[in-house]
């Protein structure tokens, strides 16, 4: 798994450039301004960094930029989850106009920045000039343990969340548990008056039918009796003349045929005033006049208007209020549950402080480990007999990631005491301290390709000769990249590419090539004593690089 190729349009002061990498140690060497970093510039917007026009070469209208990986096996589910083709290698692209607007691509397929950076931390691991400024922070420091530990904060963050929102749950309750205390008894009076009405879904409209009914029913009684006076009366009632009627056509029906029809209308008519007098004797018998069943609908009906005047609503609206007043009590009565929500939140400090527990346990394991570690890297790079030390302390209160204080503690020779990096360690020191850092803790993780960005700045001599041996070492396993000023690392390299800056009509330019034995003796040279190459520094170059490359 391995940075395969890297082709630059337009990118800074690079016109144009297609490098082919290989594995093992490569380094890359040039003059002060030549441009040694653009490489790892453009490797870093490839994989998602933030991008703006500046980045755009001047007079061109976009940058352009492609790496070549090869595709490693444990991404393929990603880039299948994510919809990008699955190739023998992984193709990504990005394209910066001179507006700052950026667009990528993953084996063809449009991509977020978001996942350009996903797969950078799975491909690249890169260590900077200045990573020794992290080693006097204090999140940097205990990110590098736990990841030298191999743990993760994320759950106990989770955990953290869920607790904090529990005792905030939990404080807010008892401070306003009197106010609560206040409205819940507001309520539970106004359901109470509301209660004693017991006010059902479609009562109104019920009341006002059967009290219209009863305080009408003298009236209803003489109609009924009246009508069913007019229909049986012997006499005038309607009965009586229909029934005449239809007696005299059939009697001379066999005369004159249409009488037949007529009289059958008559029939008709006889039966539906019989049915009407049915109907009106059962209404008579079954009503009566009741002031006793109209007064307690008086009463009823009033208590309705009462309470809708008192609580500024309409008749019809006071069964709905009461179900909302129900609820809302039902709500206080769980949001003062002061108990309930001791227990919540005890349960999830409960649970942060198990997380916490394992999460302390896993970094004191881990701790001594890192310490040995580093302490033996350091040796090799001018520190001998100095000391690295990582000291765990408690926390004064919990945080989210953890009850753990982190520092990394530094003796610069024998039998002294460690102390705080920033308060002991030099310039050249926490340089030599990054880069041993970097070294120990880079051989734990899983990216294929390592790059160290002028990491070896401030150290020289033997020491520089060990910094090479260190990164041709891990060259062994993984493919390292190395930005560097210094002979004696470069000369360790597996491969050698010079970057240099040339200029012609068109403007100023960079250019990468890599070197033959020659090119790559004259470089070591010019790295060793400057523009005037003597045959001694020549010399000088070609034993370098002899022992370098000597079993």
């Amino acid at each position: 798994m391995a940075l395969k190729r890297i082709a630059l349009r337009d990118f800074v002061i690079v016109q144009q450039l297609e490098l082919d990498l290989h594995t093992g140690f490569t380094v890359l060497t040039g003059e002060t301004g030549a441009g040694k970093s653009i490489l790892i510039d453009a490797l870093q917007l490839v994989l998602g960094s933030r991008a703006d026009s500046g980045v755009v070469r001047e007079g061109a209208t976009q940058a352009d930029i492609s790496a070549e990986f090869d595709c490693p096996d444990h991404l393929q589910h990603w880039l299948q989850e994510g919809g990008f083709a699955l190739e023998e290698s992984l193709l990504l692209r990005r394209v910066i106009d001179s507006q700052g607007r950026s667009r990528a691509w993953i084996n063809g397929a449009p991509a977020t920045a978001t996942q350009l950076r996903g797969l950078g931390e799975e491909l690249l691991d890169i260590h900077g000039q200045h990573a020794w400024q992290s080693l006097t922070r204090a999140d940097a420091v205990r990110e590098l343990l736990d990841a030298y530990a191999n743990v993760s904060t994320h759950a106990l963050r989770q955990h953290w969340m869920v607790w904090r929102a529990a005792a905030k749950d939990l404080e807010h309750a008892i401070a306003a548990q009197d106010t609560l205390q206040r409205e819940r008894e507001r309520l539970q009076w106004q359901i109470g008056e509301l209660d004693k009405l017991n006010p059902g879904m479609e009562e109104w409209d019920e009341l006002n039918t059967q009290h219209t009914r009863l305080s009408h029913a003298q009236a209803l009684l003489e109609a009924a009796q009246g009508a069913l006076h007019l229909l049986e009366d012997d006499e005038a009632g309607a009965s009586t003349p229909l029934s005449r009627a239809q007696d005299m056509l059939q009697d001379q029906e066999h005369l004159e045929p249409e009488f037949q029809a007529i009289a059958d209308v008559l029939a008709s008519s006889l039966a539906q005033i019989n049915d009407a007098q049915h109907s009106l004797q059962i209404y008579l018998r079954r009503t009566e006049l009741d002031p006793d069943k109209l007064a307690e609908l008086d009463e009823r009906l009033s208590l309705w208007m009462q309470l809708a005047r008192r609580y500024k609503r309409t008749p019809q609206e006071l069964p709905s209020l009461l179900q909302s007043w129900r609820e809302e009590l039902r709500q206080l009565d769980a949001v003062v549950d002061i108990g309930r929500l001791r227990k919540a939140e005890q349960q999830a400090s409960d649970a942060y402080q198990a997380a916490a527990r394992e999460l302390s346990l896993q970094r004191a394991k881990a701790a001594p480990k890192l310490s040995r570690a580093i302490t033996q890297a350091m040796q090799g790079l001018g520190m001998q007999g100095g000391r690295f030390e990582v000291q765990l302390d408690k926390l004064a209160e919990p945080s989210p990631h953890g009850m753990d204080s982190v520092q990394f503690l530094v003796a610069g020779h024998p039998g002294a005491t460690p102390k705080p990096i920033g308060k002991v360690a030099s310039g050249g020191e926490l340089s030599r301290l990054s880069l041993a850092i970097a070294v120990t803790t880079s051989e734990l993780g899983h990216a294929g390709t390592l790059i160290f960005d002028e990491v070896d700045s401030g150290v020289g001599g033997a020491v520089a000769e060990t910094v090479g041996k260190l990164m041709r070492a891990l060259g062994k396993d993984r493919q390292v990249l190395a930005v560097t000023h210094l002979p004696q690392v470069a000369a360790c390299a597996d491969h050698h590419y010079v970057v240099a800056k040339k200029r012609d009509k068109s403007g100023t330019s960079s250019t990468v090539t890599p070197t033959d034995t020659a090119q790559r003796e004259r470089e070591i040279a010019r790295m060793l004593g400057g523009e005037k190459i003597s045959d001694t520094t020549m010399a000088h170059a070609r034993e370098m690089l002899h022992a370098a490359n000597t079993p």
